[in-house]
């Protein structure tokens, strides 16, 4: 039974690969160790530009200053892939409305000409929407992506290491397309009575990996599989925070977690911002249990049972699932028969 743990692992990313571009077992053994006791971790050092992140931050605070008419031009509720303004205190976690207001983006891609009725999920596919007055936010938002994109792909190849497999085990169900999800988010405090002190409820994600950049003013919290205990993740300038999502679980029974976390609100005047990251595969992927070595098997915990939030192994199900509780006013819009 591994023990209590009381703060989040930092992983150093420069330090990941050999010279000969082969991982390294010490980085590997610490990686197994963070995604399979805590499912959080940060990671410095992993290719940023200078003043990238300074920048980003900066210009997403910049649009959320803009009066709420402008910001409401990207209205969510226009869009079937939930992209756009989420206006404060519409999206939903566990019933209870969300301290926050944000941006959501993806590959804009076009959306599918016909959608097979038992695949609502491949209606995500579509276009993102940007304020056209403030073109800045697009370019520094996709920039970002970008630098994601891979990050996420290496810290997945290196899971599939620490797991036993090639480091390329996981690359199909990302192949060609994949329906990574990007996030602008403005946390603001007491101005949702409904949300209390609630910036984000607790939840877990719908995906395999998760890369936050936050702001130094705090608020996020996880609780790792089996304690009770919730541990802050201390800011640190320019950090990723890391997170492991619910495909990883599915797959791996259990031997990794999609680790619940939540965001407490700012105190009223405080404004807090973070750049969700999830790097996630194809609509239509599906995704196989990893055939673990023995030893990691027989750590394996089974996968999480909740009855209100059924696991899929299909990631478009999985997260169509998620965005149609979150969003009801655009799900009964848009997915009117798959209900709240």
């Amino acid at each position: 039974m591994s023990t209590t743990r009381t703060s989040v692992p930092v992983l150093d990313l420069s330090t990941a690969r050999n010279a000969d571009g082969t991982f390294n077992a010490a980085f590997i053994d610490t990686l197994r160790d963070a995604a399979h006791n805590v499912g959080f971790f940060q990671v410095t050092n992993y290719g940023a530009a200078d003043g990238q992140v300074q920048e980003l931050l900066e210009t997403l605070a910049g649009f959320f200053r803009l009066p709420l008419e402008q910001r409401l031009e990207l209205d969510n509720r226009t869009s079937a892939q939930f992209r756009g303004y989420t206006r404060l205190g519409t999206e939903i976690t566990r019933g209870r409305a969300d301290s926050r207001e944000q941006i959501d983006f993806g590959p804009d891609r076009e959306p599918l000409a016909e959608v097979p009725a038992d695949q609502p999920f491949l209606r995500l596919q579509g276009r993102n929407q940007w304020p056209a007055g403030y073109p800045e936010l697009e370019r520094v938002a996709l920039q970002w992506a970008e630098l994601m994109s891979g990050i996420g792909a290496d810290l997945l190849a290196g899971i599939a290491v620490a797991l036993g497999q090639p480091e390329d085990y996981f690359a199909e169900p990302f192949a060609q397309t994949p329906a990574w999800m990007g996030k602008l988010v403005h946390y603001v405090g007491g101005q949702v009575p409904e949300a209390g002190t609630q910036g984000v409820g607790s939840h877990a994600d719908y995906g395999f990996v998760t890369l936050l950049l936050q702001d130094l003013i705090g608020g996020l919290e996880v609780q790792p599989h089996g304690q009770t205990e919730w541990i802050p993740v201390e800011p640190i300038p320019g950090a990723l925070v890391v997170n492991l999502g619910e495909m990883l679980e599915v797959a791996t029974d259990g031997y990794l977690m999609a680790t619940i976390h939540r965001v407490t609100a700012p105190p009223p005047g405080v404004d807090r911002y973070s750049v969700p990251f999830f790097w996630s595969p194809r609509l239509d992927a599906v995704i196989e249990t990893v055939p673990l070595p023995a030893e990691l098997a027989a750590e394996a915990r089974g996968v999480s049972d909740d009855p209100e939030n059924p696991m899929l192994s299909s990631y478009g199900a999985n997260v169509l699932k998620g965005w149609v509780r979150a969003h009801p006013q655009t799900a009964a819009i848009h997915y009117p028969s798959l209900g709240a």
